[in-house]
């Protein structure tokens, strides 16, 4: 067994701690006179996936204001510790449209809601997912299209009309994985789905299933190429990702626990343009604010801060401690808060952004168990 999997695994088990639940709460308004705005969490609880909606005020301190059933069960992928979906983007905000849309990865299935004044969800909208185990979501413009985590892995599109969704026929296509179940299954599931700044090209990560950065191109009537590029990323378990203001590719890789950055090509190969580790353990998922890109290690329970030169390359900044199992993060509008969900005591971070990149707490405020998946508003 590699070294850097058995490193992965032990800091990122160590990091599981016990935590607390959560209390319910009435819908109420998420959006007040304060200034505040909302926060969405995604339960991902086996026995019933709920969105647990939060009340963000001017501080940045979070309130419980309503849970919504997804219509849905949550999973747990086999061998994850503090992260049941492993994957970024489970649960995403389409502001065009007005929907918060996520996945009920037991039910192999994803839903919509419609976001209503006053920040509360209105009507929901499920779907099946033309797969297995759904993980990861991706918007542009009305196009939408999911991961599915399951078997040899696969991804499938939807067209949003009339604030609805309407599955694509024959949009379907095979990643061609190698399947992985027992205990590293998780480092083996693909990591996430995304679309390219200009919609024409949709992007997946293997994780350790490969190593590589796969490359579908999107045609006009949404439907994908038949097979994507294949692109060998820089260090192993390429994991999430985003992109800067240049469009260039911004990609957590878990195994050196590094920010890796690509010029993504019109014929879906990627040029690696630079690495830069940040010493800590299981760097996966990433969040762009502004010109740093924020990324929570799960293994060290921290957030580092990065930004880019002239060129590309990723330059740290520097690491702030915020928890046991720092996954999935998300920065609310306007770039002055962060919001980072502890996997380790089953918690939400709650974190004002400083000038020179650094994280002050806020509090922390009970989340889910079985948490993955975070939209700040």
């Amino acid at each position: 067994m590699h070294t850097w999997f058995r490193v992965f695994s032990a800091t990122v088990a160590t990091a599981a701690l016990l935590g607390s639940s959560v209390v319910a709460a009435s819908a109420q308004e998420l959006r007040n006179d304060d200034g505040g705005q909302a926060v969405f969490v995604q339960g991902n609880d086996p026995a019933g996936n709920q969105v647990l909606a939060y009340h963000r005020d001017r501080s940045g301190a979070l309130t419980l204001a309503a849970r919504y059933p997804t219509g849905g069960n949550g999973g747990r992928i086999q061998g994850s510790a503090v992260d049941p979906l492993a994957s970024q983007n489970s649960l995403i905000f389409d502001s065009a449209h007005h929907l918060l849309i996520g996945v009920n990865a037991g039910s192999d299935s994803i839903y919509a809601f419609e976001l209503e004044d006053g920040g509360r969800l209105g009507e929901r909208q499920v779907l099946g997912s033309d797969g297995s185990f759904p993980v990861s979501v991706a918007v542009n413009d009305d196009l939408v299209y999911v991961l599915n985590a399951g078997g040899a892995g696969s991804v499938h599109g939807y067209r949003i009309e009339g604030g609805h969704l309407r599955s694509i026929d024959g949009s379907t296509r095979s990643l061609g994985l190698t399947p992985v179940t027992g205990p590293t299954a998780f480092l083996n599931s693909p990591g996430q789905v995304g679309f390219t700044p200009d919609g024409r090209q949709l992007i997946v990560t293997t994780k350790a299933n490969g190593n590589h950065i796969d490359v579908f191109n999107v045609r006009d009537d949404g439907r994908l190429s038949d097979t994507p590029v294949v692109n060998p990323s820089a260090t192993p378990v390429p994991f999430a990702f985003t992109f800067d203001g240049q469009r260039r590719l911004v990609v957590g890789e878990a195994a050196a626990s590094s920010v890796s950055t690509y010029q993504v090509h019109a014929d879906g190969t990627l040029t690696t343009i630079g690495s830069q580790p940040d010493s800590q353990a299981a760097l996966c998922w990433i969040d762009r604010d502004g010109q740093t890109f924020f990324a929570a290690n799960a293994g060290s329970g921290s957030v580092s801060a990065f930004r880019l030169d002239a060129s590309g390359h990723p330059i740290l900044v520097g690491t702030t401690p915020v928890g046991p199992g720092a996954i999935d993060l998300h920065h609310a509008r306007g770039g002055q808060f962060l919001y980072v969900l502890l996997g380790g005591n089953h918690t939400v971070g709650e974190f004002r952004v400083n000038a020179d990149g650094s994280l002050t707490s806020v509090g922390n405020i009970a989340g889910s168990v079985t948490e993955e998946g975070i939209v700040a508003l």
